[in-house]
């Protein structure tokens, strides 16, 4: 199972950017995926997950509003549409899948698969 996150990058305070996660090795259309990020200093934190079940979605308070994460199931990709960027927001962003459908299992078991992180930058 390979998880590789794309399309990070550095851009000014109020600007987008849209990371993706294509997932390889097994389908994962049933199976939860989510966004974390490390900034420097700091533990990894969560920002964001879609169940597998029925695409019910759940986000950080620091991003709600602001960003947006989607799966493609057919293309097995998972993605995080980032606006209003902050300089906050800079960090070391990962995807993880896990073997289970539900957040109530992934909350108690975690995620099981991590992607290599991308870099987001954010400029004030």
């Amino acid at each position: 199972v390979q998880l590789q996150a794309f399309g990070g990058g550095s851009v000014q305070a109020g600007g987008s950017l849209r990371l993706s996660c294509a997932a390889s090795g097994r389908p994962f259309g049933r199976y939860a995926m989510g966004w974390y990020r490390q900034a420097p200093g700091k533990e990894r934190e969560f920002v964001a997950a879609i169940s597998g079940s029925n695409g019910i979605t759940r986000y950080a308070d620091s991003v709600k509003g602001r960003f947006t994460i989607s799966r493609d199931s057919a293309e097995n990709t998972v993605y995080l549409l980032m606006n209003s960027l902050k300089p906050e927001d800079t960090a070391v962003y990962y995807c993880a899948a896990s073997r289970f459908s539900d957040f109530r299992s992934v909350g108690r078991y975690g995620m099981d698969y991590w992607g290599e992180g991308t870099q987001v930058t954010v400029s004030s």
